[in-house]
């Protein structure tokens, strides 16, 4: 069952976001998506102090990190999915953080630090999108060749046409 609450605004907010305005903590509530996951949208700055009011809030688990383009020449995204992983739980409580950022200075705070599993996410929305996860311990290409122009999966990213295409077959 999901605790909600409408603001002033109409807005409705979940369990986390009432918790989060409780303590003083900036975000914006996007609602829920069709599984009734509460997403929120973060500003980059206050990322490490939410990073860890979310595992003080008890998001034990980083499920999933993944990034996006929002659409070409626009902002990129970066999407973080918390589970909050306790004993007997049957419907363990899910969370969802988007961070939108400007692409001429991708840069967000790495949660590496708070959840280990961050790792191999993180430098794959890197290599993929180029976004810079700042204090990352080792930020480099993972997928690409270290020789790889460019950031692959942004909408408005142009093939060079010195890479050989490889037969797949």
């Amino acid at each position: 069952m999901l605790n909600i609450l409408k603001n002033n605004n109409n807005k409705i907010q979940g369990r986390l976001s009432i918790w989060l305005i409780k303590h003083n903590l900036k975000h914006r509530p996007l609602g829920f998506d069709y599984q009734g996951i509460e997403t929120l949208q973060i500003r980059s700055e206050d990322w490490p102090s939410l990073a860890v009011a979310l595992y003080v809030y008890g998001f034990n688990y980083l499920r999933s990190q993944c990034a996006y383009d929002v659409e070409p020449g626009g902002l990129l995204a970066s999407v973080y999915h918390f589970t909050k992983i306790t004993d007997n739980a049957d419907q363990p409580e899910e969370i969802c953080i988007k961070i939108f950022i400007l692409r001429k200075n991708p840069k967000i705070p790495s949660i590496f630090w708070v959840w280990k599993s961050a790792d191999f996410q993180e430098r794959e929305s890197y290599d993929m999108f180029g976004i810079f996860y700042e204090n990352h311990p080792c930020l480099k290409r993972i997928l690409m060749p270290d020789s790889w122009l460019g950031w692959p999966l942004r909408k408005d990213y142009i093939v060079p046409n010195f890479y050989e295409l490889q037969d797949a077959y």
